[in-house]
């Protein structure tokens, strides 16, 4: 699930990140993803994700010179369940 955040420091482009309560210290994939469409740009067939611990700057990359009424990134944690101690049930 995501959510739209408001622009922040980002400046002119939009930016969604996973619902989340602390600042990610885990590893997390960055999409850029056409608004008008909801897919993932995609680069000779392969999907554009920036795997990183920085996705502020990961964020930033992506969206630099992008026109934000077309494009956002979208931050999602990846390995252990952010919400679950140790990914466990």
């Amino acid at each position: 699930m995501t959510a739209e955040l408001p622009l922040g420091r980002i400046g002119q482009a939009g930016m969604s990140m996973s619902a989340m309560t602390a600042p990610l210290s885990q590893a997390c994939a960055v999409r850029l993803v056409d608004r008008r469409t909801g897919r993932t740009h995609r680069i000779n067939g392969s999907p554009l994700i920036l795997f990183t611990r920085s996705p502020d700057e990961a964020v930033a990359e992506l969206l630099s010179g992008r026109d934000a009424a077309v494009w956002e990134a979208r931050v999602e944690p990846i390995g252990a369940d952010s919400r679950k101690p140790g990914g466990r049930a």
